[in-house]
């Protein structure tokens, strides 16, 4: 175990629990204020809360490394090892290029088009009921249609895959309850994923079919391409799920920000930029120092456990003009959503397309929003977004 020297800064709070999960930004507030980095006694790990210090982290993959994974505790058993989240180059240079060219934005231009018409369906169907359910109904339901399609997965029960995604992000963090009552249904997820995940289920021409070519070339093994498949896939759909969740959740509880864009549909891209800095939607990433180092001027010692706290750092007043405040005429899109560094997002550019085609359908299709009852809030160790919020809608048929 490693212990922090008397005069480093120190804090006993709990990253994890659910005071600090339904509103984190009082911790990350005193945290940034501690010092660069500050020793969390519960979790045995450094919290680095600031900008430019998480900035500083994610950019040095040699000095602060993401092998095993990025998970607090990466040891535990049922945290999966490897693969592009949890390697370092040249396994992750070899892992990240197999997609490389099906995500980039050359690519993702031709899918625009397509995109664009399952989101207006979508949100044309929806709104006719008056009220609509956000999460379950547009912000779940679009990505997974989406990205199954693209991966070339099968028909079937999708919602399997966000029990897989609530699982796996839950024990990126501590073994506490919440991680402990997930688990029971990873086994039977996982053996659905390695069905439709297999070379035999896999729709040809889709992305799926492009890591199976990479399995024949000898870039990957077998076993690696289901892996690699569900690292693309879970994130991917997770962090736009609740991306698109929050967007439409913040743009109705401002109407004057959604009178705005329904104004001018343009303002749909900084009203998203904004809505990913101002509820990040992944709560941290932890990394390895490889050897004796410093985050700032803290002493940080090799083997030492680092958690980067992204939203803390997309509300660090020293970097964002008021940054509690949403406010979508920022010009900045420096926020850290996405990570940064070799490991930031890949699917960022995708996740983006979806997100401004769900934000333009909407503000063609309604005309007034009302948020009924309260939001509620989705408690995961590491994700962070909405399980519920119900609107009052009504359409615009003109």
């Amino acid at each position: 175990m490693t212990f922090a020297p008397v005069t480093t800064p120190t804090s006993d709070a709990d990253l994890f629990s659910d005071e600090n999960l339904n509103d984190p930004f009082p911790l990350f507030a005193r945290l940034r204020t501690l010092g660069p980095a500050v020793w969390m006694r519960k979790h045995n790990a450094w919290a680095v809360a600031g900008y430019d210090d998480i900035k500083a982290v994610l950019a040095d993959h040699d000095l602060f490394s993401s092998f095993p994974n990025p998970a607090l505790e990466p040891q535990r058993p049922e945290i999966p090892q490897g693969g592009p989240l949890g390697s370092d180059p040249p396994d992750h240079t070899r892992l990240r290029a197999i997609l490389s060219e099906k995500l980039a934005p050359r690519a993702l231009r031709t899918l625009r088009q397509d995109i664009e018409r399952q989101a207006d369906n979508l949100i044309a169907e929806v709104v006719e009921r008056s009220e609509v359910e956000v999460v379950s109904q547009v912000a779940q339901e679009f990505p997974i249609r989406v990205v199954t399609r693209l991966v070339g997965l099968p028909d079937g029960d999708y919602r399997q895959l966000l029990i897989l995604a609530d699982a796996a992000f839950n024990s990126f963090g501590p073994a506490n309850e919440r991680t402990l009552a997930s688990l029971p249904a990873v086994p039977g997820v996982w053996k659905y994923i390695a069905q439709s995940m297999s070379r035999e289920s896999i729709a040809p021409d889709s992305w799926g079919a492009a890591v199976y070519d990479a399995v024949d070339r000898g870039d990957v093994t077998e076993e690696e391409a289901i892996h690699l498949l569900s690292s693309y896939l879970i994130p991917s759909m997770d962090t736009t799920i609740n991306a698109i969740g929050s967007a439409i959740g913040l743009l109705a509880e401002y109407p004057d920000v959604w009178a705005a864009v329904r104004r001018d549909p343009q303002l749909v891209k900084p009203a998203l930029e904004e809505t990913l800095r101002f509820e990040s939607p992944v709560m941290f990433f932890a990394r390895g120092a490889t050897r004796d180092t410093t985050i700032g001027s803290q002493p940080i010692r090799a083997g030492d456990r680092v958690v980067t706290l992204m939203p803390s750092g997309n509300r660090d007043e020293r970097h964002f003009h008021d940054p509690d405040s949403f406010d979508i005429s920022r010009t900045t899109i420096d926020h850290l959503a996405f990570g940064h560094g070799i490991h930031s997002c890949v699917g960022q550019g995708l996740a983006r397309m979806e997100g401004q085609a769900i934000l333009k359908a909407w503000a063609r299709h309604v005309r007034n929003m009302e948020i009924v009852g309260k939001p509620e809030r989705r408690l995961n160790n590491t994700i962070r977004g909405l399980s519920r919020l119900q609107l009052q809608v009504v359409a615009d048929r003109g």
